[in-house]
């Protein structure tokens, strides 16, 4: 690297500062809901193997649902975000009110879904009595909350488009401690209250998931947000406008739902191997999104500082920042590859589990290790850069090629076909994210990713 490229990514003081600023509450607020999954993990692990594996099934089933979910709102916040630099104040209420449209009817399919049907959900992970069991009484109970979190995730996304990030991390950081303490009272029968073990886990995120949707929106009504009004003013979008938010909602959803079942197919097929090994995927998922949230959160505010400045007509910065964020993308990828593979033992040490999930889980965790700053990479382009400049469609294309056509048949032979340990499989999986980088780094130089989506629309109201 010549000393002008290297001047050019890491100069510029007041651009890392204000990036760090933008993003560091959104890395804060994945940190929170990434620690209540992990929360219920360890709690629920000290129940035993049984309850901690029906309900890392169940939440399969919310990270399907959630993925759908967010991945709408997540389409409706690239549009925001280049509307915000646009300053166009109207059209941003009406793309939320199509993201909170859509989100609710997708949440009606999946609780009814879930509501009736629990036990055939279940089943297609795991076919352990017990745990079909035990994990549709927390599916049914938790499903309560769904359209709380599509509440919230509208909001949080849309005010963090608009660079509002604290008010959705604090939100989250009230669920937290919500979710923490009613987990302790309901999961181990405290102050009076009888042992419920899963059902009081899925009872405490029910509460706690309610309270984190209304501290959202007293804050955002109360401080007389732009994203406040009444429900008129998030309907009545025009024609072209609903067209556009739809064009990149669906590529967005399609790579979320594509993801998504493909990381349900990978627990399908980790499920059938046994119970022991579902467990230990359990352990290292959790654990990994929490290594993650740091590219998730840089993600998101690329989605911001690169969309904002497209929108805004200013093509050749938003490359710049596109191309700074990718170099911190690699150097903090290679940090959270050396501390996971450290503090592997250490992590391991927190759960109740036989030793034979502790050594599967061990491996996994050191493959994870292996694989992480590809894996930043990655997540940073298709999430944040490619999104930013309208180019969710070609995310799909690469998630589905490089999901359906090497990890998950690969996944699957190494399962059924060789009879490969679980961490074997877990490591051919991994396999996809090689060809994936290579792909990605080819369409980011070219630049095809850059479109400004807002430029034609009339503004309504400027800010």
């Amino acid at each position: 690297m010549n000393n002008k490229r290297f001047k050019e990514l890491f100069s510029d003081r007041r651009f890392y500062k204000s990036t760090f600023i933008l993003a560091m509450p959104i890395v804060l607020q994945y940190l929170i809901a990434s620690s209540i999954n992990m929360l219920d993990t360890v709690m629920i692990g000290k129940v035993g193997e049984i309850e901690l594996a029906s309900v890392g099934i169940a939440n399969q089933y919310y990270f399907l649902f959630s993925l759908i979910a967010m991945g709408i709102s997540s389409g409706c916040s690239v549009f925001i975000a280049q509307l915000w630099g646009k300053k166009d104040k109207e059209n941003i209420r009406k793309v939320l009110g199509i993201g909170l449209f859509s989100g609710i009817i997708v949440t009606f399919i999946f609780t009814i879904i879930a509501l009736i049907w629990p036990q055939g959900i279940i089943s297609i992970f795991n076919k352990d009595k017990d745990v079909i069991a035990l994990g549709s009484q927390y599916l049914r109970i938790v499903s309560i909350s769904y359209i709380f979190t599509t509440i919230t995730f509208n909001f949080a996304t849309a005010s963090r488009s608009i660079e509002k990030t604290v008010v959705p991390m604090l939100a989250s950081l009230v669920g937290l401690i919500v979710n923490g303490f009613l987990n302790y009272v309901f999961i181990f029968g405290k102050f009076g209250f009888p042992v419920m073990g899963v059902k009081g886990a899925a009872l405490a995120t029910v509460i706690a998931r309610i309270m984190e949707c209304l501290v959202l929106l007293i804050h955002i009504y109360v401080s007389k947000s732009i994203l406040s009004g009444r429900l008129r003013d998030f309907r009545g979008a025009s024609k072209k406008l609903t067209l556009n938010v739809y064009n990149i909602i669906i590529p967005v959803v399609l790579n979320e739902a594509c993801w998504g079942l493909g990381n349900v197919s990978y627990a399908i097929i980790y499920g059938r191997i046994g119970t022991q090994a579902i467990a230990a995927i359990q352990i290292c998922t959790t654990v990994l999104n929490l290594f993650m949230i740091v590219t998730f959160g840089l993600a998101n505010a690329s989605v911001v500082v690169v969309g904002k400045e497209i929108g805004a007509g200013n093509e050749e910065t938003g490359k710049l920042y596109a191309r700074r964020l990718c170099a911190i993308s690699i150097g903090i990828g290679m940090i959270l590859s050396v501390v996971l593979f450290l503090s592997t033992s250490f992590i391991l040490s927190i759960f109740n589990v036989s030793d034979v999930v502790i050594r599967d889980a061990k491996y996994i965790l050191y493959i994870y290790a292996l694989f992480m700053p590809v894996k930043v990479y990655n997540a940073l382009v298709i999430v944040g850069i490619l999104r930013a400049g309208g180019d969710a469609k070609y995310g799909v294309i690469v998630q589905s090629i490089t999901l359906w056509l090497i990890g998950v048949p690969f996944a699957f032979l190494a399962a059924f076909i060789f009879k490969l340990p679980v961490y074997m499989v877990v490591l051919v999986a991994c396999s996809e994210e090689i060809v994936k980088v290579i792909i990605l780094i080819k369409r980011f130089i070219s630049y095809k990713w850059i479109n400004n989506m807002v430029e034609e629309l009339e503004v309504e109201n400027s800010i």
